[in-house]
């Protein structure tokens, strides 16, 4: 039997008794329940998975206490953090709950019939949307709670009408398995098929390629690294029946600072942009890990200021080992890339030193190696001598989740072209704050172009995250009696 072991993240040593891990059998048996309970799931109404998103969001609230100290220990996230990340969860179910309960899952489009040959003429139409099938769910490192067993995929599938079967993350094995354990509690007491929600755990690869290969699974979403995303969208591609494959994967999070804003806000800039960098030990999608400055004396400033600013940071310790080894790794590659050093300090075996370079924005459009996320915290200044040439170092990056402009608040030809340039890579564009931070609102577009995301046009936070989980289907010359279910599914 294949064991796993959590550990803690301040001290790197073993946590709590090994785990065992999922054998195939198993991954087959929640696949197949999750299967069997989507008849039933996906004919449910909007009241009957809003009443069980909310009872999930009340059971985090009842065990918050022993759930946030389970998380410190295995992540060293901080109790502050964590319990506002559990509050940010039990919201995310409560929002799919009313929009579920609101009937938006059983919206359609009625286009009645019109008399007479076509192209003009037609049958009655009616376009509404059903569940894709159960979700092979796979949560990430660095969100415990709002990317993980209830995490925002689980929600939005949930109150679309899919079952998951939850692919718990390495790095909070006790927890994942604890917050499981509510979770049944909750399926049982409302009496729903324990198959609904289902969890498996792996430290390798093969746990999720057999989840992602399974033939009762309808779609894939995951959180977590460019090349882990790639390899799974590739597995669900190659299946004898493709699936759509919802992965949100590296980014660099551009910041575009233009020198007029700077001359007037420089110091208070540096100081909001190193707090942002070093958030979370910069485990965050979303950490600004490339600054793009024009050559002028106030970008001279900002560097030094940023500098001294970042200087003062200190990170806690990072999730797992693995990733502190591959934020040194992440490092050293810049640095052989061309990059110059700004900031290098040494760190802990748990806590690495923030870590800040530079370079010209020719050598960042010539070197693939300086345009790699380094997950840490970590972010390259690329110095530009023009807006243009700002526009073609965005265009390098390729594709990110976000993309902030400081200083675009006129409408003049430069800023119009930095605007297009930033929609054009980025799924969310900011023109004040930084980019750590993602609102779970209606308008919020979590997702952008390769590598950031799999699937730019859909987002894995916010109301439209439900979307991906439902596919339209027309009915024409429908019965009455199937008319008269207003869009649900049967």
């Amino acid at each position: 039997m294949t064991t796993l072991q959590s550990i803690q993240a301040r001290t790197g040593q073993p946590l709590g008794e090994p785990l065992a891990a999922s054998t195939p059998g198993q991954i087959d048996d929640a696949a197949r329940a999750a299967a069997a309970a989507f008849a039933g799931w996906s004919a449910s109404s909007g009241s009957s998975r809003a009443a069980l998103l909310r009872a999930l969001a009340a059971a985090l609230e009842a065990e918050r206490e022993g759930l946030v100290a389970l998380a410190d220990e295995e992540t060293a996230l901080g109790p502050v953090r964590l319990s506002g990340e559990l509050d940010r969860t039990a919201f995310q179910l409560r929002r799919f709950a009313d929009i579920a309960e609101r009937g938006l899952p059983f919206a359609t489009t009625d286009d009645p019939a019109v008399a007479g040959p076509p192209p003009a003429g037609h049958p009655a139409m009616v376009r509404l949307r059903v569940p894709l099938g159960p979700v092979a769910m796979f949560s990430a490192s660095n969100f415990p709670f709002a990317f993980s067993v209830l995490g925002g995929d689980t929600a939005s599938a949930l109150a679309a009408g899919c079952p998951v079967v939850v692919k718990a993350h390495s790095g909070h094995l006790l927890l994942s398995n604890r917050v499981f354990g509510l979770v049944q509690q909750v399926l049982k007491a409302q009496q729903l098929p324990a198959g609904l929600v289902g969890l498996v755990q792996g430290g390798g690869n093969d746990v999720g390629v057999q989840l992602v290969r399974h033939p009762a699974m309808a779609a894939g979403a995951f959180t977590g690294s460019t090349r882990g995303g790639a390899a799974l969208q590739a597995e669900a591609n190659a299946r004898p029946r493709p699936i759509p494959f919802y992965g949100e994967l590296g980014s660099t999070n551009p910041v575009v600072a233009l020198p007029a804003v700077l001359a007037a806000r420089g110091a208070e800039l540096a100081s909001t942009l190193a707090g942002s960098i070093a958030l979370g030990c910069g485990q965050f999608c979303t950490s600004p890990g490339v600054i793009v400055l024009l050559n002028d004396p106030a970008s001279d400033a900002l560097v030094q200021q940023l500098t001294t600013a970042l200087a003062t940071q200190k990170p806690h310790a990072m999730l797992t080992p693995g990733m502190r080894s591959a934020f040194d790794v992440g490092v050293t590659h810049m640095l052989a890339a061309g990059a110059q050093p700004l900031l290098h300090e040494a760190g802990s075996d748990q806590a690495p030193r923030p870590f800040l370079a530079q370079v010209d924005a020719v050598d960042f459009i010539a070197r693939p190696g300086l345009r790699e996320e380094v997950f840490g915290p970590s972010s390259l200044v690329v110095r530009a001598a023009s807006v243009a040439q700002a526009l073609e170092v965005l265009q390098a990056v390729g594709g990110s989740l976000t993309v902030t402009l400081w200083g675009a608040d006129e409408d003049s030809a430069d800023n119009r072209a930095l605007v297009r340039g930033a929609t054009a890579i980025a799924g969310r564009v900011l023109f004040a704050g930084v980019p750590t931070g993602v609102a779970v609102t209606a308008a919020q577009q979590h997702g952008g172009p390769w590598p950031s995301s799999t699937q730019p046009m859909s987002t894995s936070v916010g109301d439209a995250a439900i979307e991906r989980f439902l596919r339209p289907v027309a009915l024409q010359d429908a019965p009455a009696w199937l008319l008269a279910r207003n869009g649900q599914p049967c």
